[in-house]
């Protein structure tokens, strides 16, 4: 009995210790935890140190390594970028590079280069700290960290037709400052005029043999030039990773807003054939008719060549033949012109294009619409091969492609007002509800209106009544289309799973157009403004 009551004693006082303790250290906890967590830093010049992959894998978490904030501070000591990088003579590109590695040029052993780092890096790191400047961590959990108090705000950036022009022009027009090819019997880089091309063409995602990477290849160019630039006294572009790379500074970017055309030999008006240009009496037989391209007008929709040519400045069927081949990827001429949700693709393009709130009312709401047979496919294919002959010369072939297209008659117009009625009741439903007044004519003039300058529309849109069938969608185009009850019965049809019953008909072909065009009212729980409720 005495032993129970001594335990009963001790574990009263236990409880009270924990109580004591819990009190104490309660307000700290609570503290903490109300604190607001500081938000992360972003920057454009992260990059993560994982070399040691090489070997294995990690011991360590990566490393975080804020480029530009070390360029500065060796930038402030009179130091340029040989400190961290050795120089690399490469003979096959005749010209001197920095190896992008640090303080090596290539991976030797798993210890070597972790002594590399550990030795330069912290010594470098001990002696800024000794001269009571600011330093980094020279302790392993100081750089390897599981968790980083830094995100990537890092953007790719590009050569548009903007910056192109503004360094054509800053450049005399030279382009042998930038463009070059690589001479197999001179073992060198020359310049091949006329013959300019991307500079992807040659420089892919990862150095190879005597290519290296467009990375390595912008930086070296780019920022060189800019360096030189920029020690005449003279405006240059960045020579940091956030000059290119944050969002707030690409914005900052000058924009040329009327960028005269470039000069490549490029033609005004082309045929997109099934054979290369060069390679003309090869053309096989086609069953359909040839495309004529007004490559002119392309070029101002697109801020870049790249859009359409990926890589060289050549016809599409260079590297996309009728059956597919390597150097295309195994993606056929059909399919560069005709995939869908590709920006380089035709159709695709073109259908990037029906998002815009003017037309997605009519092509993206509701079953897509725009249901195409086989008759579309003369809006684009419009000449018999017969027109064309193999002997025909280029200038031949151009006059020809900007006849077809300017016969081509573009829609500019719809229906005059007293051709359309100016309101519609619909009553084939009445329960609850008063027959609804549809703004008939209200609605087809907004619906032109919003298109009527659209280049695109206008040609592809063929008919007076072509916009009529953004809601009469499986009619043809003309002034009384048959009514919705033509097709959709006022029960719904179980045998036609795909053919909405009226009702369903009628509330999903307004509502999910008014969804795709941004149009606020009504919604689908505001009955009552399109329906007057009965007395």
């Amino acid at each position: 009995m005495e032993k129970g009551r001594s335990l009963l004693r001790w574990n009263v006082v236990l409880i009270a210790v924990v109580t004591v303790l819990f009190m104490m250290n309660s307000p700290v906890v609570l503290s903490v935890a109300t604190q607001p967590e500081k938000a992360a830093e972003r920057r454009a010049d992260i990059i993560h140190i994982d070399s040691m992959k090489a070997f294995g894998k990690l011991e360590r978490p990566g490393v975080t390594f804020l480029h530009q904030k070390h360029t500065s501070a060796i930038e402030k000591k009179g130091k340029s970028c040989a400190v961290c990088h050795l120089s690399a003579k490469n003979p096959a590109l005749d010209m001197e590079r920095r190896s992008t590695m640090y303080m090596r040029l290539k991976d030797t052993s798993k210890q070597e280069v972790m002594d590399i780092y550990h030795d330069n890096c912290i010594s470098c790191h001990k002696e800024t700290k000794a001269a009571k400047e600011p330093s980094g961590p020279i302790d392993c959990g100081g750089c390897h960290r599981e968790q980083v108090t830094v995100i990537s705000s890092w953007r790719p950036i590009g050569m548009d037709k903007s910056l192109h022009y503004r360094h054509s022009k800053a450049q005399d027009d030279k382009c042998e400052k930038c463009h070059h090819e690589y001479d197999e019997n001179t073992k060198k880089l020359i310049y091949a005029k006329g013959k300019e091309g991307t500079c992807r063409y040659c420089h892919g995602e990862k150095t190879e043999e005597n290519r290296i990477s467009m990375r390595l290849a912008s930086h070296i160019a780019c920022i060189d030039c800019h360096r030189q630039t920029m020690a005449k006294d003279e405006s240059a572009g960045p020579v940091y990773c956030n000059g290119c790379h944050e969002p707030g500074q690409q914005k900052l970017i000058e924009t040329v807003k009327d960028v005269p055309r470039m000069k490549h030999n490029q033609p005004d008006y082309v045929f997109v054939k099934t054979v290369a240009s060069h390679n003309k009496k090869s053309n096989p037989p086609t069953q359909m008719n040839l495309v004529p391209f007004n490559h002119q007008a392309h070029e101002k929709y697109n801020d870049s060549c790249r859009v359409c040519h990926h890589a060289a400045l050549d016809d599409c069927v260079q590297c996309h033949s009728l059956e597919g081949s390597k150097e295309g990827d195994n993606v056929t001429l059909q399919q560069a012109m005709h995939r869908l949700k590709v920006d380089q693709s035709c159709m695709g393009c073109h259908e990037a294009k029906l998002n815009n709130k003017s037309c997605a009312g009519c092509h993206t709401s509701f079953e897509k619409k725009r249901q195409q047979g086989t008759a579309s496919c003369v809006n684009c294919h419009m000449i018999p091969p017969s027109r064309l002959t193999n002997e025909a010369q280029p200038a031949e072939e151009m006059k020809l492609a900007a006849e077809a297209l300017g016969a081509r008659e573009a829609v500019t117009v719809t229906y005059d007002d007293q051709e359309i009625p100016e309101t519609v009741v619909i009553k084939a439903l009445t329960n609850q509800y008063e027959p609804v007044k549809l703004p008939h004519r209200k609605i087809v003039n907004a619906l032109f209106n919003n298109i009527k300058d659209n280049k695109l529309a206008n040609f592809f849109h063929h008919e007076k009544g072509t916009i009529c069938q953004g809601c009469h969608h499986n009619s043809p185009a003309a002034k009384k289309p048959p009514s919705c009850g033509s097709c959709h019965g006022r029960p719904f049809n179980s045998k036609d799973p795909f053919k909405p019953g009226l009702m369903a008909a009628y509330h999903r072909q307004c509502m999910e157009c008014h969804k795709a065009m941004d149009i606020k009212k009504p919604v689908s729980t505001d009955c009552i403004a399109c329906h007057a409720k009965k007395s």
